[in-house]
C-alpha cells in the first residue's frame, strides 16, 4: 500500500509517516525541504509539490495526507503565495489523484479551527466564517475536498486541527507560534518572548 503525506518535513507530517511505515506502509514523504527521518521503505520527494506530485502519486496510490501549508501568519503576509500553496497545491494534488490513482484513495486534508474566525465554541453545524486569508483558503480546501469526494475521485475527508502548542526547532511562521516559544524556549534556557500586552 502506497500512502503519499504532502508537507511531510514538518511537525505532524513526519511523525505521521513514520507511524504509517511502522504498520507496513509504503510511504512517499513530499516537501520543500528534506524531512528530518525518512523511514526504512519509504521515499522522499524534495521540491515544490506541483514538481513532486508525478512522481509521487501513482496508480497504486491508496491514500494522501495533505499537510502542506503556508501557515496563518505566512498566507496573510504573502496572500498570492498563501493562495498558490494552500489552494493550488491542494487542488493539483486532488487532481493528481484524478488522473493516476486506479482507485479513488482516502485523502485526508488538515483544515484548521481558523476556518471559523472569532467564536467561543464550534461544532459541526458552526458556520465557517474565517476572519483572514488563511481560514479562507482552508474553507475552500474544505470545499475542495468534498466535491472532489462527492464525485468519487476520492474518498476524502477535512480534519480542522487545533494549535500546536510546543512544536519542536525554530518558530515558523504560524500566529500561533508565540505559544510554542513561550515554553519551549525558557525550557532550553532561552528568552521566550510572548507578543501580548498585560490586559
Amino acid at each position: 500500500m502506497s500512502v503519499v503525506v504532502t508537507g511531510a518535513a514538518g511537525f505532524l507530517g513526519n511523525r505521521l509517516a513514520q507511524n504509517l511505515a511502522k504498520r507496513g506502509a509504503q510511504v512517499v514523504l513530499c516537501d520543500q525541504i528534506e524531512p528530518p527521518v525518512v523511514p526504512a521503505g519509504g521515499r522522499a520527494l524534495v521540491g515544490p509539490l506541483e514538481e513532486t506530485l508525478g512522481a509521487a502519486i501513482a496508480s497504486d496510490t491508496r491514500a494522501v495526507v495533505h499537510l502542506a501549508a503556508v501557515v496563518s501568519s505566512g498566507a496573510e503576509r504573502d496572500f498570492d503565495l498563501g493562495y498558490r500553496v494552500n489552494v493550488d497545491g491542494l487542488r493539483g494534488t486532488l487532481e493528481a489523484c484524478r488522473a493516476r490513482c486506479a482507485q479513488p484513495p482516502k485523502f485526508v486534508f488538515a483544515s484548521s479551527l481558523a476556518v471559523f474566525g472569532a467564536t467561543d465554541a464550534a461544532d459541526d453545524a458552526t458556520p465557517t466564517t474565517p476572519l483572514n486569508s488563511y481560514g479562507a483558503q482552508k474553507a475552500i480546501g474544505e470545499l475542495l475536498v468534498n466535491d472532489y469526494s462527492r464525485k468519487g475521485f476520492v474518498d476524502g475527508r477535512s480534519v480542522r486541527l487545533p494549535t500546536i502548542s510546543i512544536r519542536p526547532g525554530a518558530p515558523n511562521a504560524a500566529a500561533s507560534g508565540f505559544a510554542s516559544s513561550i515554553l519551549r524556549e525558557p525550557l532550553a534556557g532561552q528568552r521566550g518572548v510572548c507578543p501580548l500586552g498585560l490586559d
